[in-house]
């Protein structure tokens, strides 16, 4: 059985960009979402797709499953999601034996930056770069499954200068 323990933040400037060593076109749709867990689909790079069965999160462990299926059976269970597309771009960054994940949104979510790093255990500790702003976890609006159903596009101007606030 998988889990997964994950953190995210906000993502404060492009200082990162040079540390990338890869990045990937992400699209993803939620089949199901309700209070205990989500199925979602996935496409990457339009040449390799995922199914994937997440416990909502209540803590930062997390029961993640998830298997390959062929691309276009994943463009057909697309037409059944339950809300909208989320587009991204997600760049890795090496940090130790870690990485970080840095997704640029795109679509209705553009202009939201999440850095996530996916932690071996809860407690484990990382160094945080200087270009990683506030810690967002356990924050429901930044997890894909609501930016699906409610984008960035749609958030309140407060909410969307909060997570789009970039420090020099």
């Amino acid at each position: 059985m998988s889990f997964e323990i994950e953190r995210k933040f906000l993502v404060r400037n492009s200082d990162w960009r040079e540390l990338a060593i890869e990045h990937s076109n992400i699209r993803q749709a939620y089949l199901s979402a309700d209070g205990k867990s989500s199925i979602r689909v996935r496409i990457r790079d339009n040449r390799s797709a995922t199914l994937s069965v997440k416990s909502r999160p209540s803590s930062l462990r997390r029961l993640e499953l998830e298997y390959p299926i062929p691309v276009l059976e994943a463009e057909a269970l697309m037409q059944l999601r339950q809300s909208g597309i989320v587009e991204k771009v997600r760049y890795i960054v090496p940090a130790g034996t870690l990485k970080w994940e840095i997704d640029v949104f795109l679509g209705d979510n553009l202009g939201l930056l999440i850095a996530e790093i996916e932690l071996p255990e809860e407690n484990h500790p990382i160094e945080v770069p200087a270009w990683v702003g506030a810690e967002v976890t356990g924050q429901a609006q930044y997890y894909n499954g609501s930016l699906a159903q409610c984008p960035f596009s749609l958030w309140s101007p407060r909410d969307t200068a909060v997570a789009t606030e970039r420090l020099a």
